[in-house]
This record gives C-alpha cells, structure tokens and sequence, in this order.
C-alpha cells in the first residue's frame, strides 16, 4: 500500500505530463481532450485551455482554465461540455498515474462543477471551473494538534497561545485597556 506522499507525488507527477506539447515514448503528441488539441491550426484558432490540479487534505481539486467565444457560453451544451473536459482529464490523469507508480488512482465522490465566466471583450470570454474528488487510500488525520490533544475549540487553542508567553516573558506589561477581571 503506497504512502500519503507517495500518492501526492505520482499525482503531481502524472498531472505535470500534461503541459502543451508533451509527447509520449514514441514522439507522438499526448492527448488529454483539451481544446487545445486541434488537428489544423491553420484553420481552427488557437484555443488557451489547461488544467491543474492540488491536494487538500484527501480531497484533489481540479481547477480547468479556457479562453473561448461567448457564442459558445451560450450553447445549450456549455456545462455538458465542461462536464466532458473534466472526464477526459481525469481519466488521462488515472491512465497517466498507472503508468508512472504502477497502482490505481481511484477518485470518488465527485463535486459539482463549479464555473465562473468572465468577459474580455463583446466576443471573449474566460470561464474558470473546478471540481473536487476524494483521493482513496490517503488517511487524512483529526483536526487536534498532535502535541496537544487537550486543545478542542479555538477558544482554547487562543488562550494556550498567549499562556505561552507568561512563563518566557515574565516582566512583560498588560495591555493598558484591557478591563476584565483576572481568569482564576
């Protein structure tokens, strides 16, 4: 069973094989399904679009990034298609994992898309999405600070805070408008 790191890193790894240009083993170019992957360049324009991806916790956050038309804002298929793009990443980004760490990647859970949609200009727009996915096999542990279990809320964790420095500074002056009575 591989490591938390182990996972992050063949993730990263398998997420930076997909920069614009990358070629397989044998010299061809890589495709993701990204717009970007026209066949003519000549007579399609060049489409700006990529993903990323970053770890929380056991949680992978895609983010996908694409200049595009408005016209195509406006498609009836616009979500289905960033739906799509989202498939086709992941399932390279599981293709890619296996063939970097030899293990499975398994995403589940998916999030809803979420997508944001910015104008350039009366013609151009950016459109901003992103999804989340648990990443199995990543144990994520509690919330407590493991040299002190004691702490549960963050009231307690501000008062051991500045409870540290009474013993290390003990000349140190109260603040002038603090009125409360003395905890006891």
């Amino acid at each position: 069973m591989a490591t938390n790191l182990e996972i992050i890193r063949g993730i990263g790894q398998a997420a930076a094989n997909c920069y614009d240009g990358a070629v397989d083993d044998k010299g061809e170019p890589i495709k993701i399904g990204l717009h970007r992957e026209v066949d003519n360049v000549v007579t399609d324009s060049r489409t700006m679009d990529g993903f990323k991806v970053k770890m929380q916790g056991n949680m992978l956050i895609c983010t996908y990034h694409c200049e595009m038309k408005i016209k195509d804002v406006h498609d009836k298929d616009f979500e289905n298609n960033i739906a799509q793009s989202f498939k086709d990443y992941t399932k390279f980004l599981k293709k890619e994992y296996k063939n970097i760490t030899g293990n499975t990647l398994s995403l589940t859970e998916p999030s809803e898309i979420d997508t944001i949609v910015q104008s350039t200009s009366r013609v151009r727009t950016w459109c901003q999405s992103i999804q989340k996915f648990v990443v199995k096999g990543i144990e994520v542990s509690d919330n407590k600070r493991d040299g002190d279990p004691q702490i549960k809320s963050l009231d307690d964790a501000i008062k051991s805070w500045l409870s540290t420095g009474k013993d290390t500074y003990p000349r140190a002056k109260k603040p002038e408008n603090v009125t409360r009575k003395k905890e006891g």
